[in-house]
């Protein structure tokens, strides 16, 4: 039996095995309670102006090569958001709604209009629920999965989440199955340019709170199903193939007083989407201090493994090798930006091909709240490649970031940050851009979030 019916039929059980497991949970006619009916409507506005100096990729462009050999890349724009969050709940049931509005002021095409929320839970008295429909998924610290917010159309995904959560179990299974709409109507199994970037995905989640001992632990294990990429003369036979692979780790958070200890490992295997094998990797951890409420300072290292012979010609170009095992480690759907640099060069853009030389993040930071409102926050980034690489030092660069947030009041709140990088030689050559020591980026946002309408019955 393929993979294929095997989908099917778990969709079917667990399609049929929902209205029982409810059922279950839900109290008996003689002893329901009065309804209570609550209706909210939020209105949710963030604007975002930035300024960028460098350090951007470079088209190849062989005629304009020398002409623009000492043009350093600039960009200048603002970004907004709109959302309409629409939240009903009644006993055990539970309905959001969330229309969003998202692009860049002038955009041609007005932007993007989608619903970024859409679904539907239904929980018992037992701790077990049930949600269908378009949700934001956030695990632990979200990187691995998460909304991933700074990106103005941030993440949702189209899943049936099964669940149980009470006396300090937790534990998620997820479910999606992803198609393109053509094929309702005719033959084949092919989903290309959809909104999710994976045709099926399959994933359990389980977190612990040890009682009485402030250790929280989460395990994770993921199965990931991308449609072929292959594109070449047996691309018939392989159109409609899905590739699977696979992700299981853990994640552990520490907190005594005044302090935090955070550590994650995860591990990759299976295949890409091209069918090539994976044995890949990541690890992380971070130490927080908190001597005051006020301030908070941090240290932390991350690894992302990389792939090996890694060719990095000078010009324009990446050098292609021909990779028998993928070793980069893929941050999947995670929330990059609150990792590896504010700047955004790692895990946001990517490099040619697919390949990764990998990471290493060594940072240290504090964030100071000199008053009830006001915080501001400064670190420092020093990273490398975790590939060792022919002609070239392992060494990226050098990162300082500093940003400050106000709260105007309860609804309406100010922040603006900074960042500096001083790139190495192999910087420049990897992320192709001549402005290794002249990268900056600045930024000043603006988020209104009232509740414009709320209601009982």
């Amino acid at each position: 039996m393929d993979m294929k019916h095997i989908n099917i039929r778990r969709w079917l059980l667990a399609a049929l095995a929902l209205p029982a497991l409810l059922a279950t949970g839900q109290p008996s006619g003689d002893t329901i309670p009065a309804p209570q009916n609550q209706l909210s409507v939020d209105v949710q506005f963030l604007g975002r102006g930035e300024s960028r100096y460098g350090g951007l990729p470079e088209a190849p462009n062989e005629e304009d090569e020398d002409k623009n050999s000492d043009k350093v890349p600039k960009s200048n724009f603002v970004l907004s958001r709109t959302r309409l969050p629409i939240n009903f709940k009644r006993d055990w049931l539970e309905v959001r709604v969330t229309p969003q509005h998202s692009g860049v002021w002038g955009q041609s095409g007005k932007g993007a209009f989608n619903l970024y929320e859409s679904w539907a839970k239904l929980t018992t008295r037992f701790g077990l629920f049930a949600q269908v429909g378009r949700v934001a998924l956030n695990y632990d610290d979200e990187r691995i999965i998460g909304s991933d917010d700074w990106a103005m159309a941030s993440s949702s995904h189209d899943v049936l989440r099964l669940g149980y959560e009470g006396h300090g179990h937790k534990a998620h299974v997820i479910l999606a199955y992803n198609q393109n709409a053509d094929v309702m109507n005719s033959s084949g199994s092919v989903y290309k340019d959809g909104a999710q970037p994976y045709k099926i995905m399959h994933t359990a989640w389980y977190h612990y709170d040890f009682p009485r001992f402030p250790l929280g632990a989460s395990l994770m294990f993921m199965n990931i199903g991308m449609q072929s990429t292959v594109d070449n003369i047996t691309v018939e036979a392989h159109k409609d193939r899905t590739w699977f692979q696979h992700l299981a780790g853990a994640y552990l958070s520490f907190q005594p007083e005044h302090w935090k200890a955070e550590a994650s490992y995860y591990n990759q295997f299976g295949k890409n989407e091209t069918g090539i094998k994976i044995q890949a990797w990541m690890m992380s951890a971070k130490l927080s201090y908190m001597p005051i409420p006020s301030l908070n300072a941090t240290l932390g290292y991350d690894y992302l493994s990389g792939d090996k012979y890694f060719a990095v010609p000078t010009g324009h170009n990446i050098g292609m090798v021909h990779h028998d095992i993928i070793k980069g480690f893929s941050t999947v759907y995670g929330s990059h930006h609150k990792f590896y640099g504010a700047m955004d060069f790692f895990y946001v853009s990517a490099y040619h091909h697919g390949f990764t030389p990998g990471l290493q993040n060594a940072y240290v930071g504090a964030t100071y709240s000199p008053l009830k409102n006001w915080m501001v926050d400064a670190s420092y980034h020093y990273l490398s490649t975790a590939t060792e690489l022919d002609d070239m030092d392992r060494t990226l660069g050098h990162e300082i970031e500093f940003q400050t947030t106000y709260g105007i009041s309860r609804d309406v709140r100010v922040a603006a940050g900074t960042s500096f990088m001083w790139g190495s030689e192999t910087m420049e050559r990897l992320k192709r851009s001549k402005t290794k020591n002249s990268m900056r980026w600045g930024w000043i946002t603006l988020s209104v979030n009232p509740r414009i309408f709320t209601t009982k019955w």
